[in-house]
């Protein structure tokens, strides 16, 4: 491969301090320049501890479209640590190529190494995430989030059919699609793979850092051991933001149990909190395995709901009586007034035989036989 101008794409430099790299491709944005003769870079849009997220146009198409470059820009000094991040670069781009076909996951349109770098292309999804929607609009309703809880469950049971963890769900990775209204979640660099492991592997993976986000991340995410209820904790976790608007380190918790205390900062029907209580408990034996659980106790909670409505009438309050009279239950009155329908129908029939009998033993009757 030839080597491209300098002023087109620099490779990693390193800083005065020798601990972080920077990316030339920041000096392009908004230039005119065509980066690789076909993606012209328009602005930054994103940074993390690993890369810089750019928005571009793809120049090569007769549509021009816009798209999304990552390109992995770590700030470290360590080969090995960078060795890492490189490896989940390269996990994030085979998983994309592997989901990409999910109208809620972003598609993976090209990825590619250049002079000992990577960079990944994938889909522009145009539209607000929820994090800044909440910012903008104000919380969500309980309908709302039941809602949101009926988009992202079977994706995530999608995600997790494919033996994948996504690791790091949260608002801000979780974006409203403006032209579809369809929710994407976004930011797979965090996945972890549900494969067997030799004991070598296992060790190295023991090793390996924290990833994910503080707050929407459980214990056992911290301790380096996400299963597929991880993914469940931090739905819970977004959907008492999307209640609250506040993240959860502004909840606060209990410091007996580690439970968040979110019950009486939200107003909502006590279906939805069995629910939401289930999902973000610390305890894995506790929380929900599988995000099949959560939309099936959502179908029953609902049916529940609707079915205590029917059953319930409601009586009126013994201040509302006069005071010579007794509250009697609903279902007291229901009973007598059964108990009084009966008696009638059994005084007309016996009434009615009483009469016909009497009409039989008439001496009308006996004499003209």
């Amino acid at each position: 491969m030839d080597k491209p101008a300098q002023d087109n794409l620099l490779p990693f430099q390193q800083s005065g301090s020798g601990d972080q790299r920077r990316s030339s491709l920041l000096s392009m944005c908004a230039t005119g320049r065509v980066f690789r003769g076909r993606y012209r870079i328009l602005n930054a849009i994103g940074k993390g501890g690993f890369g810089i997220t750019f928005l571009a146009r793809d120049v090569q198409l007769p549509s021009r479209p816009l798209c999304v470059i990552k390109q992995l820009c770590p700030k470290l000094r360590d080969t090995e640590a960078l060795l890492r991040a490189q490896k989940r670069f390269e996990r994030e781009a085979r998983i994309l190529g592997e989901l990409g076909g999910h109208p809620q996951i972003p598609m993976l349109l090209n990825y590619f190494e250049q002079d000992g770098e990577f960079f990944l292309v994938q889909e522009y999804i145009r539209g607000s995430t929820l994090s800044r929607l909440v910012k903008q609009q104000g919380t969500c309703s309980e309908q709302e989030v039941r809602a949101f809880l009926a988009e992202i469950l079977p994706l995530l049971t999608y995600v997790h059919e494919n033996k994948v963890i996504h690791r790091d769900i949260k608002p801000p990775n979780l974006m409203r699609c403006r032209t579809t209204g369809r929710l994407v979640l976004l930011d797979f660099g965090a996945v972890k793979e549900c494969v067997s492991f030799d004991q070598d592997d296992t060790y190295r993976a023991a090793t390996t850092h924290f990833v994910g986000t503080m707050g929407f991340a459980p214990p056992e995410q911290l301790a380096l051991r996400a299963t597929y209820a991880t993914d469940i904790y931090a739905v819970g976790v977004t959907c008492l933001f999307l209640l609250t608007g506040k993240s959860p380190a502004k909840l606060g918790s209990d410091p007996a149990t580690g439970e968040l205390n979110w019950q009486g900062q939200v107003q909502i029907s006590a279906s939805l909190s069995r629910i939401l209580t289930q999902m973000v408990s610390v305890s894995l034996r506790d929380r929900y395995s599988s995000a099949e659980q959560v939309l099936k106790m959502l179908s029953v909670e609902e049916v529940r709901d609707e079915l205590e409505q029917c059953m319930h009438r409601q009586g009126l309050p013994p201040e509302a009586l006069p005071d010579n009279q007794v509250y009697v239950s609903p279902s007291a009155r229901m009973a007598a007034s059964i108990r009084d329908w009966r008696d009638r129908r059994q005084s007309i029939s016996w009434n009615d035989n009483w009469n016909l009998g009497r009409a039989r033993n008439s001496p009308e009757l006996m004499y003209s036989r």
